[in-house]
């Protein structure tokens, strides 16, 4: 599997990321580690987490799908063939019960963030640390615009970028990321991390698919420029361009499982209605609706990796496998006509 630099940094990753943040709520322990194990069977090299994960998240599972990774890293001796990926939390009304609702990107919630995940995950170091969402009020999870009305205090890129840098100096994680990010974001992260002499960002992870391509609405131009490398998340957006919602409403999965609050997103119209638009198109063209969403993410010029997650090792094994489909110029042409029609209902 090929492998790509992230930034400017010395993370050499491959073109798939395996996302775990069913680990523990729709996952086992044991499942878990099939899923690892066979990822890296694969040729996949980099794993994604999250202090947060899994989801739902609750307080009675917090941190369970860090353990879980943590337990397979003792037990297959494989930390050195990983670059591990996690993420902290940002401020959050509804999560009071992470580290005592102190989840600000401030030192103090850093270092107890990296400190337990650097726990739970049985290593000393993480390869990649990410900000999961912005300190700050930016339209994010499905709000399209920005509000400024919605403005709150919030700690200064510049604070966060020391402490980051700080981490790093220290040894305990490689590189730093963003999550959620905006245009504006990323080119102040930059621009502080360039005045402290830090690194810079080398990732931004974002969601991007079939239903949301707002990434190319400058973000695409502004990672470019700065060298900071798309980890898209949520290919399939949650489950949605695989077509089994659009085929049995009731099927199994995120969308079904937990509180529509979860993703509402995901439960427009308009995003039922462009999935089955994609799937047709995917079925008449010989494929399956999750290998023409997933073909998309993979053969884009900007997209660093691909987040993918499974419950089961054959969706696991589909989704891998959809790296060897080349969409044609027909195929492309029908995408961005859909799209055209339907544009980013899942933004």
């Amino acid at each position: 599997m090929k492998k790509v630099l992230l930034g400017d940094s010395q993370l050499n990753v491959s073109t798939i990321c395996l996302g775990t943040m069913t680990f523990g709520e729709q996952n086992t322990e044991a499942q878990a580690h099939e899923q690892l194990d066979y990822a890296l069977e694969r040729g996949i090299n980099f794993i994604d987490t999250a202090e947060m994960y899994p989801v739902m998240p609750r307080a009675e599972t917090q941190g369970r799908t860090e353990q879980y990774i943590g337990s397979w890293l003792k037990k297959s001796g494989r930390r050195s063939d990983i670059i591990l990926a996690t993420k902290a939390a940002g401020p959050s009304r509804g999560m009071n019960w992470m580290r005592n609702g102190e989840t600000d990107l401030n030192e103090k919630n850093l270092r107890a963030a990296v400190e337990t995940s650097l726990q739970r995950l049985q290593t000393d170091y993480i390869d990649l640390y990410q900000l999961h969402w912005p300190s700050r009020n930016v339209p994010i999870f499905g709000q399209k615009q920005f509000n400024p009305e919605l403005e709150r205090p919030c700690t200064a890129i510049a604070d966060t970028v020391a402490v980051l840098h700080a981490l790093v100096k220290e040894g305990k994680i490689r590189a730093f990321g963003v999550s959620n990010e905006s245009a504006w974001g990323v080119s102040e992260f930059v621009k502080q991390a360039d005045l402290q002499g830090a690194p810079r960002i080398a990732s931004i992870q974002n969601a991007y698919n079939l239903v949301n391509r707002s990434f190319e609405q400058g973000l695409d131009e502004t990672c470019y420029r700065e060298k900071v490398g798309l980890l898209a998340y949520s290919p399939l957006a949650f489950g949605q361009l695989s077509a089994k919602y659009t085929d049995n409403a009731q099927a199994p999965g995120r969308l079904t499982l937990f509180p529509p609050s979860w993703s509402p997103r995901y439960l427009r119209a308009s995003v039922f209605a462009a999935s089955k638009r994609y799937a047709e198109l995917a079925r008449a063209n010989g494929l399956t609706p999750s290998q023409l969403a997933l073909a998309w993410c993979y053969s884009r010029w900007f997209v660093a990796s691909t987040i993918i997650g499974a419950t089961n090792l054959a969706q696991l094994k589909e989704n891998i496998d959809a790296l060897e489909i080349s969409l044609n110029d027909e195929l492309i042409a029908g995408i961005n006509q859909i799209h055209e029609e339907l544009q980013n209902p899942g933004q």
